[in-house]
């Protein structure tokens, strides 16, 4: 039985054990989440009796027993033992009452081991430390606390966990980008300013606001000013995408000398933060033998127990990003599920992703992508120059579900456009596969009617292959005109799943899926095909899950749920449209054949320009 003390997200700061000046707090065991839709069994789990949770502080009543070897309640050892030269970590608690502390560790399999134990016997706010070498966890394992009491009760707070302090602490610069979700980044900066034992450690917080909806007209960005005071810098300007935003905060942190050894810790505007992960990151990054990236991880805030990926990389060979690092956990329930198994990561997602201004200095701040690949290109930039990205376990934010994204929308033009950047940047560009992978995705969507988005595959590849001017303008008279180009299919446009335009109730009825085709190329040949002879059905509903490219094709208007869930799409067969694409696409990709190379080439000689402090400056004084 678990019972939860509801209050204020802050973390108690009354009768706060003082720690030794040498002591640096790397991480803090918190028993529940900083706000109730946070699951509670991220932080901590009964496994017998009755437990009484608040923040920073749990009560277990008599015969009892909670671990915290959960997603939250583990200390990473096997990051820090292969990041920093630290030999040891201690635990420190104030306890009150009696019972068991055991100090656990487990192994690259996830088995378990007690390191250290301590029983007390009605002690009053009593210290206690167990202490835990770093040492035998190069290929995996965590360390973490489990409590138990017999016939007493036993209260546990003000959990840290704490290793020599390495010098002063560096300076630590937050910037967050946001565009017209004034509510959504008000709330991630009323979560930070709500913990004071994490804003303690910031120097500057950086919100660039780039939208018409603008933060500070909110009443409660006036209480986030009283909270930051001097400490917050909000910045007004025209939008540049998330690479524009996102570097702005970079530009004005680091002035004219970015190697004033300072954390650059970038976070999205709508994630749901958890304080303890901008901690733990400032903590290992400050500690890694060498400037280092450290990332924090993605779980999904629609389905907060599930962790996006545990760590990344991107095959450019086919232009695919988010593919998981071999032994990573990807799309799993993290209250049923750990992992121990320490895998290194490409590159980190910018919802939370900590930058050393030593990257920036000897790297150059990001290419101007507008959106999509910026924050994939740094991390491989940063790579290639000797600077590792280290996707911290459990320093987790939560971010919106990618697989419940709209995913045929004006962005896909970036996506496409700048993976090919990122490619011809950091990899040997092989054309024939490349081009191979949009063919097939160009036949994907003629097929199943989608032709808003082909045509947006191919600007972007014919712009890629326009070089890299194509970037001066920073991306938003792009943007403007990618959502004009796809105005024209009506197919783009998401309806009501009650009102579709064109049909009655019940025209387009419910038509699930057969099985996957044994003989895909066959079959891709023979719908096209049956849709060039017109010997397509009638008209169905179709479910996302059964969106395949062999069903959606068999229909002549195929009514498809949207992958938000947030309506449906129409798509009707043209044969006018689809030839006419299928023309210019075949002419597009045979100019990337051909020209790629001359492209790819450009873009790597003019690298260093774009990615200039001179040529962000004119971008900001342009706009």
């Amino acid at each position: 039985m678990v019972q939860r003390m509801f209050g204020p997200a802050t973390i108690r700061q009354n009768h706060v054990q003082r720690l030794p000046p040498d002591r640096l707090v790397v991480q803090r065991t918190l028993f529940a989440g900083p706000s109730p839709d946070a699951p509670d069994d991220l932080y901590c789990v009964v496994d017998r009796g009755t437990m009484c949770r608040e923040r920073d502080r749990v009560t277990l009543d008599g015969h009892a027993r909670a671990t915290t070897n959960t997603y939250f309640g583990r200390f990473p050892a096997s990051f820090w033992q292969r990041w920093t030269a630290v030999h040891a970590v201690d635990l420190g608690a104030q306890v009150s009452g009696s019972g068991l502390l055991r100090l656990v560790a487990s192994d690259v399999e996830g088995r378990p081991r007690t390191v250290a134990a301590r029983r007390v016997h009605g002690a009053d706010a009593e210290p206690v430390t167990l202490t835990s070498a770093i040492d035998r966890f190069v290929d995996g394992g965590a360390l973490w606390l489990e409590m138990e009491t017999s016939d007493g009760g036993l209260t546990v707070e003000q959990v840290r966990w704490t290793t020599p302090g390495g010098g002063p602490p560096r300076a630590t610069a937050v910037v967050i980008c946001t565009f017209n979700r004034a509510d959504d980044c008000i709330a991630t900066l009323g979560t930070l300013a709500s913990d004071p034992e994490v804003t303690a450690a910031l120097d500057r917080v950086y919100v660039v606001d780039q939208g018409a909806d603008t933060v500070d007209s909110r009443a409660a960005f006036l209480d986030v000013q009283d909270t930051f005071g001097s400490m917050l810098s909000y910045i007004r300007q025209p939008n540049l995408g998330g690479a524009g935003g996102f570097t702005r905060g970079m530009y004005e942190a680091l002035g004219d000398d970015p190697v004033g050894g300072q954390n650059l810790l970038l976070m999205d505007d709508d994630i749901r933060l958890e304080p303890d992960t901008v901690l733990r990151l400032t903590a290992l990054a400050g500690c890694t033998v060498a400037p280092t990236i450290v990332g924090g991880q993605m779980l999904q805030a629609l389905h907060p127990n599930r962790l996006h990926v545990g760590a990344e990389l991107a095959d450019l060979a086919v232009l695919r990003a988010g593919q998981p690092v071999e032994g990573a956990l990807a799309d799993v329930d993290v209250t049923e599920l750990q992992q121990d198994v320490r895998v290194d990561a490409a590159y980190n997602g910018w919802w939370a992703c900590l930058i050393p201004s030593e990257v920036v200095h000897e790297v150059g701040y990001p290419l101007p992508l507008f959106f999509q690949w910026d924050d994939i290109e740094y991390g491989l930039r940063a790579r290639a120059s000797g600077f590792p990205t280290v996707t911290l376990a459990g320093a987790g934010v939560w971010h919106a579900d990618f697989a419940w994204k709209n995913w045929d929308d004006w962005s896909r033009y970036f996506s496409f456009r700048n993976a090919l950047i990122t490619s011809a940047l950091h990899s040997d560009f092989d054309r024939r596969s490349i081009t191979d992978h949009l063919a097939r995705q160009l036949a994907s969507y003629l097929v199943t009617m989608r032709y808003g988005l082909a045509a947006t595959m191919l600007q972007a590849v014919e712009d890629f292959l326009r070089g890299p001017d194509v970037l001066c303008d920073g991306g938003a008279d792009t943007a403007a005109a990618v959502r004009r180009l796809r105005s024209g299919y009506p197919e783009t446009v998401n309806h009501p799943a009650h009102a579709v335009p064109g049909l009655d109730h019940g025209d387009a009825p419910l038509m699930p899926a057969g099985g996957r085709p044994s003989m895909p190329r066959a079959v891709l040949a023979k719908r096209v095909v049956w849709q060039l002879l017109r010997k397509r059905r009638g008209t169905a509903a179709i479910s996302n899950a059964d969106a395949y490219w062999w069903h959606v094709s068999l229909f002549e208007t195929a009514v498809v749920t949207d992958s938000s869930q947030e309506g449906v799409r129409v798509r009707t067969f043209d044969r006018e449209v689809m030839v006419g694409l299928a023309r210019r696409g075949t002419a597009v990709l045979w100019r990337l054949a051909r020209e790629g190379g001359r492209a790819r080439d450009e873009y790597r000689r003019r690298l260093p320009e774009f990615t200039s402090r001179d040529a962000w400056a004119r971008l900001y004084e342009r706009h």
